[in-house]
């Protein structure tokens, strides 16, 4: 039996969507909340298999309540349903943790398939939505590695180019030890180095040392 909670601040919907599924021999509605942060709570102490999250709400939104969750509980696996497409939401969704995402134009057969296929561990996009996410792809993949790079990554490594260690570089930018370490793995990995000297080859080949 999969366990859903659904999320969503209309009164309607949450009425519908909780008839249908629990008609279904597969499905359990466990819980239900009108908002996000009543959301937030259920999913922490319900711990549902799949929750049905809507994005538009107060007095947190889906997205900030999809980052907690997920931080809170990173097996968790969420669906946004929303009558929103732009790309502001979309990436923010996905980047949050949500596993799949869509429209509430949807017919209810469809967003009950989601929910087997999101419990099995499969991403159900919106076609819209797959088509974002791989023009997204494409633009990322045409972006030179260092442009993927943060300006806090790339002041380290400008910092590392100068020969700073670890310790210095925490210094200098008044952040923990712990932290620049962090930072430098990212750069390794953005930049597809195996080590800081490699690194900084890259850095002066490509000029961003002067």
């Amino acid at each position: 039996m999969i366990k859903v909670l659904l999320v969503d601040d209309h009164e309607m919907v949450r009425l519908g969507v909780s008839a249908y599924l629990s008609a279904q021999p597969d499905m359990e509605v466990i819980g239900e909340a009108e908002d996000g942060q009543k959301g937030v709570e259920l999913a922490l102490t319900l711990r549902p298999d799949v929750i049905l999250m809507d994005l538009v709400m107060e007095p947190i939104d889906g997205i900030a309540a999809t980052q907690e969750i997920m931080s809170a509980w990173p097996e968790a696996k969420i669906i946004v349903v929303t009558s929103f497409l732009d790309d502001e939401k979309v990436f923010a969704a996905l980047e949050a943790g949500a596993t799949s995402y869509l429209l509430k134009t949807s017919k209810a057969s469809e967003i009950a398939d989601a929910i087997r296929a999101t419990f099995h561990g499969q991403s159900v996009l919106e076609p819209e939505v797959a088509g974002k996410v791989m023009q997204n792809r494409r633009r990322q993949r045409a972006r030179l590695p260092h442009e993927q790079l943060t300006s806090r990554e790339m002041e380290v490594l400008l910092l590392m180019a100068q020969g700073k260690t670890n310790q210095e570089m925490a210094d200098e930018l008044f952040i923990s030890l712990k932290t620049v370490k962090v930072h430098v793995s990212n750069i390794l990995a953005k930049l597809g180095v195996q080590d800081r000297t490699q690194a900084v080859i890259y850095a002066f080949r490509h000029g961003l040392v002067k």
